[in-house]
């Protein structure tokens, strides 16, 4: 059966596995085992909370791709993948878990039985363990085996129209908690209060975007905690005098856009105030240096510029964005860092993210851009004041 959970339509699903296999002819391959959750989805539609437990995606030259999992999973890949339900294989319960045998030694079995030569596997994915590869090899002594790390991200780096009609569904949904969370922001509440609203602003979305959960849990600090920026939160009372960072990115049908404001609770000083001032010019440098035909490079040059004369140097930084599952929003295949030589085409999407650190504490922005065909990048969502008073 076909799912009728499938956020594309099939002519899309056949683009990116064109795509994929041309990149798997290039690299010498005949077949590619898949394990990123983010990569599973994008090829197949597969989306479930089951990415905990050794599963993926089999893609073969000739054939349409199988998912492979738990047994106990093949009801959620049925619902959701595109292929027919003969390409859904899996391993029985009892592997799980196993001191004596491995769930890979079944995987091994199915590849066995497909003739591969040359396999590719994503060899740094957080979901392919070295135990896995090394039942690889004992099990398929005659096939060769090459590190496909980044081979099905680099080509979802490019986004196609409805996927960044998603993106915009997102950037909505981000806007939305952020405007509430300005809104309801205020000294003497619990932040585990205002991060449940927030919550349920992400969940119930815009319009007919409904939310999902996001790859990454809100971040919120205040005070000098701001200086540890992956802080989720607390019972903490939000305190005068001091500035909350808030990162959060809403998300529908797995497509993210980040978003990162700071609020300062009480009156602003004149010192957050100049480093407001620097980092705007630095968002700007890097959405006007964010131009198809020049490198990752020279945005991350751009954003960090500007804050070399701000009250503290900070840093520029962000990555590539799009499909993503826990515990990443950002996928590491381009990263915004003055060594990538990545080149920017249109429609790759991006979070930048300066901060700067000031009076004890940091404070930063953070907005999604689209890589435009001419002149600079699109902003998804809106640019709203970007230190916010409360």
């Amino acid at each position: 059966m076909t799912s009728t959970l499938l956020p594309f339509d099939q002519a899309e699903y056949d683009r990116r596995l064109l795509m994929t296999r041309m990149a798997m002819a290039l690299a010498g391959l005949d077949a590619l085992f898949v394990s990123d959750p983010a990569n599973m989805q994008w090829l197949t539609g597969y989306d479930a909370w089951t990415f905990n437990h050794h599963q993926g995606v089999i893609i073969l030259q000739d054939a349409d791709p199988m998912w492979w999992g738990r047994r106990q999973d093949t009801q959620e890949a049925m619902h959701t993948v595109w292929m027919p339900e003969g390409c859904v294989i899996s391993y029985e319960s009892d592997l799980v878990n196993s001191m004596d045998r491995h769930p890979i030694e079944d995987l091994a079995r199915h590849i066995s039985g497909l003739g591969v030569q040359n396999l590719g596997i994503e060899m740094d994915s957080q979901h392919f363990s070295a135990k896995g590869f090394s039942v690889l090899l004992q099990v398929l002594p005659d096939v060769g085996f090459a590190d496909a790390t980044g081979m099905v991200n680099l080509q979802r780096a490019i986004k196609s129209a409805p996927e960044i009609a998603f993106m915009r569904n997102a950037a909505a949904i981000s806007d939305k908690v952020m405007d509430g969370v300005i809104k309801h922001a205020d000294v003497g509440m619990a932040k585990n209060e205002l991060v449940a609203l927030a919550y349920r602003d992400a969940i119930q979305g815009i319009d007919d975007a409904r939310g999902d959960y996001p790859a990454i849990p809100p971040m919120l600090s205040s005070g000098s905690n701001t200086n540890a920026s992956l802080l989720t939160w607390s019972d903490q009372k939000l305190v005068a005098g001091e500035e909350m960072t808030f990162s959060f990115s809403g998300c529908y049908r797995r497509y993210h856009a980040p978003l990162c404001r700071t609020i300062f609770l009480g009156e602003v000083p004149d010192e957050i105030r100049r480093a407001e001032a620097v980092l705007i010019k630095s968002l700007d440098a890097g959405i006007i240096a964010a131009t198809s035909g020049r490198k990752v490079s020279d945005v991350a040059r751009a954003l960090a510029g500007p804050l070399g004369h701000g009250p503290d140097r900070g840093v520029g930084y962000g990555g590539l964005i799009g499909v993503a599952y826990p515990p990443s929003v950002e996928d590491d295949v381009i990263s915004v860092n003055a060594d990538s030589e990545a080149v920017l085409e249109p429609n790759m999407t991006f979070h930048v993210s300066p901060s700067l650190n000031v009076l004890g504490a940091t404070i930063k922005i953070g907005q999604s851009i689209r890589i435009t065909d001419d002149g600079a990048a699109e902003i998804f969502g809106g640019l709203s004041q970007l230190i916010t008073t409360k």
